[in-house]
């Protein structure tokens, strides 16, 4: 991993020289292939923002040498080396819980969140192969889907352990960011940071207020490719938001569009309407598996599931040249334009 680099230029009180009047300080860096940019609330103290600095960037590393299919001396790709992967395999307690997490979101969604997707991430050319030369015939899409699915994982609590039958290749890119933020969040406050806002490649979580009392104002972004326009704007102070959309990793072949998104059980790019969609929950992990569920889902079935479980979510939907959006009720109090 990079070296952090620390910005110290968001005085939330602007003029005050006071030593001990708390101000908004941001330290930003490179994780996971985009960057990660933290703001907390604290007094002027230059040892401490160092501290912290160095804390984070090692809670980061952590957990991609844990879980990113990226790298070949991570733990996950170790477990996914493996040509027999059905006796018990012991893995750390942070992975356990984020596989755990995982299959529980699985059950929720009907399998519309699946982390044994990745050889159809793969084969589509979104995972660490890159793009392949021509789209995969149906022959081979059929084949490898007879090797996937979530029901192929068991876990073991006690001691942390994981087996699968058929070997699996398992990708926890829509659910590691999330995780990233959730242990970033804990570190924090486990060294006195009481408001804080930790944002990862766009998945965010928040905590406490700003020093002038006001709660965390985020974006909902447009779902366009040119530029970057506001949507809606949500005020926060103890949550975590997640984003999935089809607007941004994306290529084109013979005038096809091939979104990132991978269907689980199709094993195909998603097709339908739904541009955006931003989940708010207590904890990041969960909010940015289940934007990814919700993306695969499609905004009849997202909306029906997320009304039932009464879960915070804003939909962004394609209608002709434009755009229409839809919230739950759950998420309207969010919202503050």
């Amino acid at each position: 991993m990079a070296s952090t680099v620390m910005v110290l230029a968001l005085a939330a009180l602007a003029g005050c020289s006071f030593q001990d009047r708390e101000k908004v300080w941001e330290i930003a860096g490179p994780v996971f292939g985009t960057a990660y940019h933290i703001k907390v609330v604290l007094p002027d103290d230059p040892q401490r923002l160092e501290n912290l600095s160095s804390g984070i960037e090692k809670t980061l590393e952590q957990v991609d040498a844990s879980m990113s299919t990226w790298r070949e001396d991570s733990e996950l790709s170790s477990f996914n080396r493996q040509d027999d992967q059905s006796d018990w395999v012991p893995v750390s307690r942070n992975l356990y819980r984020v596989l755990e997490r995982s299959l529980e979101i699985s059950e929720m969604t009907g399998g519309a969140f699946d982390i044994t997707v990745g050889p159809l991430v793969n084969l589509w050319g979104f995972g660490p192969d890159g793009r392949p030369q021509d789209t995969p015939p149906d022959e081979k899409l059929e084949e490898v889907l007879t090797r996937t699915g979530y029901q192929n994982l068991s876990l073991r609590e006690n001691p942390p352990a994981v087996k699968a039958e058929p070997v699996q290749y398992l990708d926890l890119s829509a659910i590691a960011k999330g995780f990233g933020v959730d242990q970033v969040a804990e570190y924090l406050e486990n060294e006195g940071v009481s408001a804080y806002l930790v944002e990862i490649g766009g998945e965010i979580r928040v905590n406490g207020r700003k020093p002038d009392d006001t709660a965390w104002r985020l974006a909902v972004e447009q779902p366009t490719a040119e530029g970057r326009q506001v949507n809606r704007i949500v005020a926060l102070h103890k949550a975590a938001m997640a984003t999935s959309g089809d607007y941004r990793n994306y290529y084109e072949s013979q005038g096809q569009r091939y979104s990132h998104t991978i269907d689980p059980v199709t094993g195909k790019p998603i097709t339908h309407s739904l541009a955006s969609v931003s989940v708010i929950t207590d904890d990041c992990m969960t909010a940015d598996a289940l934007a990814t569920a919700f993306n695969v889902m499609g905004f009849e079935r997202a909306n029906a599931l997320a009304v039932k479980e009464n879960l915070a979510v804003y939909f962004i939907v394609r209608r002709g040249d434009g755009f229409e959006t839809h919230a739950t009720p759950a998420f309207l109090s969010y919202i503050v334009d």
